[in-house]
């Protein structure tokens, strides 16, 4: 059996290391498991049969040879552990190596990372599921606003989508710009204010580029005005202003001739013979703006019936009545503009009682004795004579009213033709003399006067 020297446990203590002896080998044995524990015991042997083969036989215990060993023990002994460990631990590491991944910081980084980006998803999920949600209880209780939530959802949805859609960028590279997102209405309107600010601030060309011009050009000298051209724009001014005066004194004529009686009118136009000239072209000019013509109508009539009928024509202007039908007519006036008219007033004309089969009035019920007119009507007529009127729409305030007062006057309503929108026509049939005294009032035969407006 081996026999542990005495100085063995004795053996001094150096930089807080104590000597392994037989007696403390159980101790570290103990520390160290498996296949670790074998290989430190058998090195633990080696070490010590050296040690104990190369003491000298008589050395004392505690002497300087002994110091050194135990120094050059304590030394060797971290150095074998480590070496053995090392290459055990390096082996390891090259048998894992290629099944591990990048160091644990950066690993840890990734992490980290990974669990950011889940939950920034999971939070603009939630909130794109709660903006839904706050979207369809608006548009149950409000449904008007349905289209422009929709249209503002839509753009947020596609927005959202877009920004996540876009590249991540590395840990190592930085951090790219994200691009700004447009709405197509920002698009357009950018692309506008490109064009303007092109437009606006484009160079002037060079005067190299610009159109040569002709020297005749500039020293061309615009044609000095001709007497001719003078005496044409003083011969339009002179007729413009001749038009005005025109139409002035027609508004003034026609105001006279409705606000008076016949006699009153038949003076005036005595007194100035161009007034009736003036005022008939006036209201020529002013009858043929009309659709339709109301003479026209009473000849178109009148040519229906036999061409023995004898007219009269009370108020005839022209005398285009005459012209347009073959029946004999007499036309009356109060200023003559054909030979064929007989100058008088209309209330007592040159004719003997019952001396006529028609009387005719277009147009001419004018003045405050519209009375006078039919009754000397009513007196040339012969019994069952035809009475014709024809007069401006506007003038009637009730139809009804003014067909009630010429009944009274003994005469009988045959037709109305109410169509036109310019004037009225009415046929009456003679059944006999007035029916009422001359001093009985007719408050339908008072018509609005036919007043023309400055244009």
């Amino acid at each position: 059996m081996f026999e542990e020297p005495e100085w063995a446990g004795a053996a001094p203590v150096a930089a807080g290391l104590r000597l392994v002896t037989p007696q403390t080998r159980p101790a570290a044995a103990s520390q160290i498991k498996g296949s670790k524990r074998r290989q430190l015991l058998a090195t633990l042997r080696t070490l010590e049969a050296a040690s104990l083969s190369q003491q000298p036989p008589g050395s004392p215990p505690g002497s300087d040879y002994e110091e050194e060993e135990v120094v050059e023990q304590k030394k060797q002994l971290p150095k074998a552990l480590f070496a053995n460990s090392s290459a055990k631990g390096g082996e390891k590491r090259k048998k894992k190596r290629p099944k591990q991944g990048p160091p644990c910081s950066d690993s840890e980084d990734k992490e980290l990372e990974r669990k950011k980006c889940h939950k920034e998803v999971f939070d603009k999920d939630s909130a794109e599921e709660k903006r839904k949600r706050k979207h369809q209880k608006q548009t149950s209780s409000n449904p008007t606003q349905h289209l422009d939530s929709v249209d503002q959802t839509d753009h947020e949805a596609w927005k959202s989508s877009a920004t996540n859609n876009l590249p991540k960028p590395s840990l190592g590279s930085p951090s790219p710009k994200h691009p700004r997102t447009l709405s197509r209405k920002q698009w357009r309107n950018r692309q506008k204010n490109k064009r303007r600010h092109k437009n606006k601030f484009r160079p002037p060309p060079a005067p190299d580029k610009l159109p040569a011009k002709d020297s005749t050009e500039d020293t061309e000298v615009p044609p000095a005005p001709t007497p001719n051209s003078q005496e044409t724009r003083a011969g339009a001014l002179r007729a413009r202003m001749a038009q005005r005066l025109d139409g002035a004194r027609f508004r003034y004529l026609n105001e006279q001739l409705y606000s008076g009686p016949s006699s009153a009118a038949q003076r005036l136009f005595q007194e100035d013979p161009e007034a009736f000239f003036l005022y008939h072209r006036g209201f020529q000019s002013q009858v043929k703006k009309w659709p339709l013509q109301p003479v026209d109508c009473i000849a178109r009539d009148l040519r229906q019936r036999p061409a023995s009928l004898v007219v009269a024509d009370f108020g005839c202007g022209d005398c285009r009545l005459a012209s347009s039908i073959r029946n004999p007519v007499h036309c009356f006036d109060l200023a003559s503009l054909d030979p064929r008219v007989t100058v008088c007033d209309m209330a007592q004309v040159p004719l003997e009682d019952k001396s006529v089969d028609v009387a005719v009035f277009c147009l001419s019920l004018m003045g405050t004795n519209i009375r006078d007119f039919l009754e000397e009507a009513n007196r040339v007529l012969k019994p069952g004579g035809l009475l014709k009127v024809a007069e401006v729409s506007s003038r009637f305030e009730d139809v009804r009213a003014f067909l009630g007062a010429v009944t009274k006057l003994g005469f009988k309503v045959i037709s109305k033709d109410l169509r036109n929108s310019h004037f009225f026509l009415f046929d009456f049939e003679k059944t006999g003399p007035p029916r009422v005294g001359p001093k009985a009032q007719l408050l339908g035969l008072k018509l609005q006067p036919c007043l023309y407006k400055r244009r």
